[in-house]
């Protein structure tokens, strides 16, 4: 099954500084069919104002992923991580037993980011920070894992969930496949441009969900980057 979630479907939230579509059920957007996939438990499509950001509130039991899609993300934590996350780059936090944190756009023009929440494989424990400049290059025409829960990723960013985190780049007119081992499912979006998914047409930031297919063939029909979640 491949159902494209319309970008113009999805929960919306303009607080401003803060305009945001949530790909599934967030603080006061609530679908009964739109909670989770897998344990993909929230996607959120940000749009930040220069000069602002989320102030410091907590999570816990929650593997927290930030993709920067244009712009940078500042952050820092009650544990005293700080680091700075531009385009193209990813930031992991595992909220374990309890982190305090606080994201900000120091930058002159509007970040935009993925945030995206995986439910944890167990409760509690440490939590913790980690961010990772990832050459553009390498996912050019492929998926590369950015972040994982899997040992063999050795190159990624480490979660604590069963699942991984993979992009890739795309010129107008290539394809490049990804394969689903049985019972798990997907979940991507493209940042730029329109693309084909098993040929089912999705446009740019609409929300692709796949589930019962064994191998994804996605083609560009313009320059994009594609962003994709693999879940049990």
């Amino acid at each position: 099954m491949i159902e494209v979630r319309p970008f113009a479907s999805l929960g919306h939230a303009d607080h401003g500084w803060l305009n945001a579509r949530h790909h599934f059920s967030f603080a006061e957007y609530h679908d009964p069919a739109r909670v989770h996939w897998g344990h993909l438990r929230v996607w959120n499509d940000d749009e930040i104002a220069a000069g602002t950001g989320f102030p410091p509130h907590p999570h816990s039991d929650m593997e927290i992923i930030t993709y920067v899609r244009e712009g940078a993300i500042t952050h820092q934590d009650h544990l005293g991580n700080q680091g700075r996350t531009e385009a193209g780059d990813v930031q992991v936090m595992s909220a374990g037993r309890g982190i305090r944190h606080a994201e900000y756009n120091r930058e002159r023009v509007t970040t935009k980011i993925f945030q995206i929440w995986i439910i944890p494989e167990q409760r509690g424990g440490e939590p913790n920070w980690g961010s990772k400049p990832f050459p553009k290059g390498e996912r050019a025409g492929q998926f590369v894992v950015l972040a994982s829960g899997f040992a063999d990723d050795h190159e990624a960013l480490p979660i604590r969930a069963d699942a991984r985190l993979a992009a890739a780049t795309l010129p107008a007119g290539q394809q490049c496949r990804y394969s689903l081992t049985e019972g798990r499912k997907a979940y991507l979006v493209a940042c730029g441009g329109s693309i084909r998914v098993n040929g089912v047409l999705a446009q740019e930031r609409d929300g692709v969900a796949v589930s019962g297919e064994s191998e994804l063939l996605i083609e560009a029909l313009d320059d994009s980057e594609v962003v994709l979640v693999d879940v049990a």
